[in-house]
This record gives C-alpha cells, structure tokens and sequence, in this order.
C-alpha cells in the first residue's frame, strides 16, 4: 500500500482530492497546521472507507514538512503520490506597486521552498518504488501576472519554473511532475473547477500523465 499525501489539507479541494486518491487504494497522509481540523477530515474520509491520518507541519517551516512527510511514510507507507495545493495567506496578495523586497520572503519560501523541501524528503521512497507523481496545484497568476496580487504571482511562476524543471529531469525515472491551473475560484456549483471535478481531473493526470501544465478550464480573456 503506498501513500497520497496532501500538502495543504482543507475541506474543500484536498478532502476531495483525498478522497478520490483514498477510494483508489491509497492511504492518505493529510498535511496542514490544524490537527483539529486533520481529525475532521480522517473521520469524513473514515466513513467512506478510506485509511487517512494527519500530520502537523507548516510550509514555512521545512524541518516540520519533512518530519511529516517522513513520519508519513512510516505510518503509512511510501509517499507515491504528493499533491501541494496549500492555500496561500492573504498577506501575499498585495499590490505590485506596495510590495517591498521583505514582502517576498514567505511568499517565496511558501511556493518554492516548500515544494523543494517535499520533493527531497519523498524522491528517495519514489526511486526505491520505481514511480511517482508530484501534483502542484495553482492559480491563474502562476501563468498570467497579476499586479493586483504580486506576490503570488511572482512566487507561483517561481513555483512553475522549478516544477517544469523536475517534469523535464525525473521523467525518465518513472516519476512525472504535473501543474494544474485553476483560472477562477473553486467552487461547488463549478462544471470544471468544483472540488470534485478538480480531484478527478488530478487523479487523471496521475493515472495518464503526459504533459506537464493542465488547466481545469481555459484562462479567461
């Protein structure tokens, strides 16, 4: 049995997601900050027959995201799948004209340096299995800047450099990386962009892999 671990646990696309991932065999590791809010979604999850456990961990705090992940794979067996779809703090969303170098630090150490941290703490299991996937999930200004929210904007291309580089460097390793635009807002009502098309479509991409940049519907004009 290996293990979906989810980098920014919620009740919205990551329970989903977990869900999905979950009811296809896999255990599931659920990463965030809040172990109350962990223990709500294992219970949910529970009911439905899927084996998930949460484990406590900041982004911004890389020794606490690799002692989840690596507690992780020892509870519950090897990471094979890691999705990181944290939800950025509203604090990184501020005008690009009103944004100072000191803004950038937690944005960049949010999108890039979480990501690198993961990838380090679950390459190793990947390699030993011989597969694996790594599932970034962003917003629209990850490809398109927006100067209303610069911070993420510049932090989500940041984010899209490194894991096209790794698509490029990990695929003949049987390890494919993959990014998921969501242009809009997620919502329930959405025909693309509910948690639960968007959890499908992840699970698509993992099980089919091909390309490296998907989006959930096209970028508005």
């Amino acid at each position: 049995m290996t293990t979906f671990a989810l980098i920014g646990a919620g009740p919205g696309l990551g329970l989903a997601a977990a869900h999905r991932f979950g009811t296809a065999g896999h255990h599931v590791a659920l990463i965030s900050r809040n172990a109350r809010h962990q223990d709500d979604l294992a219970a949910e999850l529970a009911r439905e027959d899927v084996h998930a456990r949460g484990f406590t961990a900041d982004v911004l705090d890389p020794a606490s995201l690799t002692a989840a992940l690596r507690e992780a794979t020892d509870t519950l067996g090897p990471v094979e799948i890691l999705q990181f779809s944290p939800v950025p703090r509203g604090d990184f969303m501020k005008p690009v004209l009103e944004t100072t170098a000191a803004d950038l630090d937690d944005p960049l150490a949010f999108s890039v340096k979480g990501p690198v941290t993961c990838l380090h703490a679950v390459l190793p299991g990947m390699r030993e299995l011989g597969r694996g996937t790594l599932l970034f999930v962003n917003g629209g200004s990850a490809v398109r800047p927006n100067p209303r929210v610069a911070g993420t904007s510049v932090a989500f291309a940041a984010e899209s450099a490194y894991a096209a580089m790794l698509h490029d460097v990990l695929a003949p390793e049987n390890i494919h990386v993959a990014q998921l635009i969501v242009p809009g807002a997620i919502r329930p009502d959405a025909e693309h962009s509910s948690p639960q098309a968007l959890a499908e479509r992840l699970y698509t991409i993992h099980t089919e892999r091909g390309v490296f940049r998907h989006y959930s519907e096209p970028m508005p004009t």
